[in-house]
């Protein structure tokens, strides 16, 4: 085998230029299975942060201010500990799916791919034609035919990339600020719209031109397969013991029985290059340009019924089943990525189910110690922060001591009210007698109430003087 290919990309030809890839309208049974998946990954995507639980966007990563909206539960700053295990949690659910099924992900879910292949080209194909007819188009000189086809394409991509910015900001700022600035107008709010006009722009870049190449060049998660794949792992693959034979391929005649004289099942007939969306040749092995998108599964299919032959010359397999025949095990490894994944979960649900709707903060007020009244009464002061991660507010709200007997004096007033996804905060003052108190450093527990209802708990500490332990 020439391993040539292995010394560059798919996408650069020999002089170092971008070579434009032109696949071949996919069909077939795979390519049906990926249209139903995309489509409604599609409508999820753009749903998603339009849809509310318990009031609550489902899906919300609003960076600037620090609020995320998950599955329609919200982290705020004090959550970090929660994102970041879910992120983990995502990381390690796509590392077992590709340590078994190689890079399915970015064949059947990934954004970039269903934007490409089941969008922007579906719109090409429409407008410019099948691979022939976008070759000849790209060669001919630009007159008014081409000239239609181009703007057309354009002004429908540019439209395209509009919306999908749209829908990007909202999961960024929230669904009910982006239509806020929507009805608004859009001079209204002239720095969002710079914004989306930059997003427009980005998105018209990657999917009208950059294409594939986020794929190959910018996405880290191609390099990934070399760490993660192994000869256990079912990847797209081309099973060359059966397509080589002992003489190589040959293209098929008729009557001719390639078997007595030595050649595999592989016609050389090109097609499964002709139909991938990065340009490469599967019979080569794995290659980190192959996004699993299984076009070419479809193609050889189609080609083998033709010519009278098996399917699956190309189909999901590992490489010790068509080396060894050996079928897929779960493995020692995946094992052990199975259960780092599920203690992750767990320790995710419980913490999401552990977690209070209201976060309490009490701390002594810096450079205060504490203050002797009469009846050997102690008093302490400290500053509150009330968090309501809800988007309900939290009405008549008032704290109580717990653990010892005492009084809780608030600066302003005894009962107050915290807004829906706000901060309340202020000043109060615990007054505690001494025989009350086991040493110079009591800890506190305080309750946190809505009306008579016991919400959230808290600790702080209480000094006392050493004296009097």
């Amino acid at each position: 085998m020439d391993d040539n290919f292995r010394d560059s990309i798919g996408t650069i030809n020999q002089e170092g230029k971008r070579a434009w890839v032109f696949p071949k309208k996919p069909s077939g049974k795979f390519y049906n299975y990926r249209k139903w998946v995309s489509y409604g990954l599609l409508l999820f995507l753009i749903f998603a942060p339009f849809v509310k639980i318990n009031g609550n966007q489902f899906l919300m990563f609003n960076v600037l201010e620090r609020r995320f909206n998950i599955f329609g539960f919200p982290f705020w700053p004090q959550d970090f500990h929660l994102f970041v295990i879910s992120m983990i949690t995502g990381v390690i659910f796509i590392t077992l799916f590709t340590v078994a099924f190689g890079r399915i992900f970015c064949g059947w879910m990934c954004p970039q791919t269903i934007f490409l292949e089941m969008v922007f080209r579906r719109i090409e194909y429409w407008i410019d034609g099948d691979r022939g007819a976008q070759i000849r188009l790209d060669r001919q000189p630009w007159n008014a035919e081409k000239i239609r086809k181009r703007v057309l394409k354009w002004i429908i991509f540019f439209i395209i990339s509009f919306l999908i910015a749209n829908v990007f900001l909202a999961y960024l700022i929230g669904s009910d600020r982006l239509i806020t600035y929507i009805t608004d107008g859009p001079l209204q709010h002239v720095s969002t719209l710079i914004s989306l006009l930059i997003f427009t722009a980005v998105f018209y870049f990657i999917f009208a031109w950059f294409r594939e190449q986020v794929c190959i060049i910018a996405c880290p998660y191609g390099r990934l397969q070399g760490v993660l794949l192994d000869n256990k792992s079912i990847i797209v693959a081309y099973d060359h013991k059966r397509g080589e034979g002992e003489k190589g391929r040959k293209k098929y005649r008729k009557n001719e029985n390639r078997t007595e004289l030595g050649y595999g099942d592989c016609i050389d007939c090109n097609q499964c290059v002709n139909v991938c969306p990065t340009g490469i040749d599967i019979r080569n092995g794995t290659q980190l340009e192959c996004v699993n998108c299984t076009a070419c599964i479809d193609e050889c299919d189609a080609i083998m019924e033709k010519v009278d032959l098996p399917k699956g010359l190309i189909r999901y397999a590992s490489e010790d089943e068509i080396q060894k025949k050996e079928k897929f095990k779960f493995t020692p490894r995946l094992k052990g990525y199975t259960a780092v994944l599920v203690i992750l979960i767990g320790v995710l649900v419980g913490m999401l189910f552990l977690r209070n709707d209201l976060e309490a903060n009490i701390l002594r007020l810096p450079g205060q110690l504490y203050e002797h009244k009469e009846g050997n009464i102690i008093s302490n002061v400290y500053t509150y922060k009330l968090m309501n991660k809800t988007t309900k507010n939290v009405e008549d709200v008032s704290f109580r001591l717990l653990s010892h007997k005492g009084t809780i004096e608030l600066v302003t007033h005894q009962n107050f009210d915290v807004p829906a996804e706000d901060l309340a905060e202020g000043t109060l003052f615990i007054e505690i007698n001494n025989s009350a108190l086991n040493g110079d450093k009591d800890k506190l527990r305080i309750g946190v109430y809505s009306g008579d209802k016991l919400i959230e708990t808290t600790t702080a500490r209480f000094l006392a003087p050493r004296s009097y332990k």
